[in-house]
């Protein structure tokens, strides 16, 4: 063959020994050949670095044997939250053995997100995808209903029938168990320092909060909405902590706003936890091996993307969507950085 001249089928069946034919029943996984045969067409396509071509693998029906995931968050976020680490190691785990890959991409703005799904569908690329940080009237949702890919959602509650599946945390319930926890410990002025209110799981926990002030009669501080930023979780922890009447407890959406906010109350001289308590919604490393270390809601991540991956895999080969499924439970992990309330 001619040097960086693409292999052919034709090149496999010469090389094998068989139909041509027979090396596309084989690479297809469809009957017609023995597994002899097809375990020495696989030999030989790998020997010659044979790719699918995946405009004719569509033309064919076959599956593009990759799903698709989008990560539509400013760089300096990804390289910092551990959420996305696990949850992508989680998805990997939940493909494994099963010759599936996954195409990532992290996209600049909502635009790009939406011309990449529509891409990969157009190009045969992916068979489903999995989103992330659901919307109300979530117009990527919308698209993809359009485009009839499969989809599975991470996010934080089950799907309406008919709609894409979800693999499901309660967020309202978490942010109860941590209000309640906090109550339990005096607290009563409780602030939130949120992430994009855009997102489902930052509007249930903002709404939470906001019931759980009114209906235990506390003297809210409210929620700020960040970007998950370090530097926008430093900016509001400097705003609450510079008021005339000062929180006695601070609920931080992430790990990363989390330490900002303690290496805040630090540089102000406010004793964590003696002056104020600092929860996490997230667990990590990073907020156990700080000092003092910061209580946090605990989920194991890397199952929550497993859970996923294999949803999706059942709805690509599903006719319609499946049930959606919960995600693993949510524990409170109790460390340094809570205690009671200053008299």
């Amino acid at each position: 063959m001619a040097k960086n001249r693409r292999t052919t089928i034709a090149d496999i069946a010469a090389r094998a020994g068989v139909s041509i034919s027979a090396v596309s029943f084989a690479l297809n996984d469809r009957p017609g050949v023995s597994d002899e045969t097809r375990a020495r067409v696989r030999a030989v396509a790998r020997e010659l670095d044979w790719q699918p071509h995946t405009a004719a693998r569509a033309l064919g029906g076959a599956k593009a044997g990759s799903i698709g995931f989008v990560l539509n968050r400013p760089a300096r976020t990804l390289g910092t939250e551990s959420f996305f680490g696990d949850l992508i190691s989680g998805i990997q785990l939940g493909l494994a053995g099963t010759h599936v890959g996954m195409n990532l991409l992290v996209a600049r703005d909502a635009a790009e997100e939406l011309d990449t799904y529509r891409d990969w569908w157009r190009g045969h690329r992916v068979d489903g995808v999995i989103v992330i940080d659901p919307r109300r009237d979530d117009e990527r949702l919308a698209l993809l209903a359009e485009l009839g890919m499969p989809t599975v959602v991470v996010g934080s509650h089950p799907s309406a029938e008919g709609a894409a599946p979800s693999v499901w945390i309660d967020d309202s319930d978490a942010t109860d168990t941590v209000l309640r926890y906090l109550h339990a410990l005096g607290h009563r002025r409780i602030a939130h320092v949120a992430g994009r209110p855009e997102f489902e799981h930052t509007a249930m926990r903002i709404d939470r909060v906001r019931a759980f002030t009114a209906t235990e009669g506390h003297e809210g501080s409210g929620s700020i909405p960040t970007d998950y930023s370090a530097e926008a979780g430093a900016n509001a922890t400097r705003t609450l902590l510079s008021r005339r009447v000062r929180p006695t407890a601070i609920v931080y959406d992430n790990d990363v706003l989390a330490v900002a906010g303690l290496g805040v109350a630090s540089e102000m001289g406010v004793a964590v936890p003696g002056d104020v308590s600092i929860v996490s919604f997230d667990d990590s490393a990073m907020v156990r091996l700080v000092r003092p270390s910061i209580t946090s809601l605990t989920r194991d991540t890397v199952e929550l993307g497993q859970r996923a991956a294999t949803l999706l895999r059942e709805q690509i080969d599903a006719g319609s969507p499946l049930p959606s499924r919960p995600g693993p439970s949510l524990t409170l992990s109790v460390r340094e950085s809570t205690g009671r309330a200053a008299p």
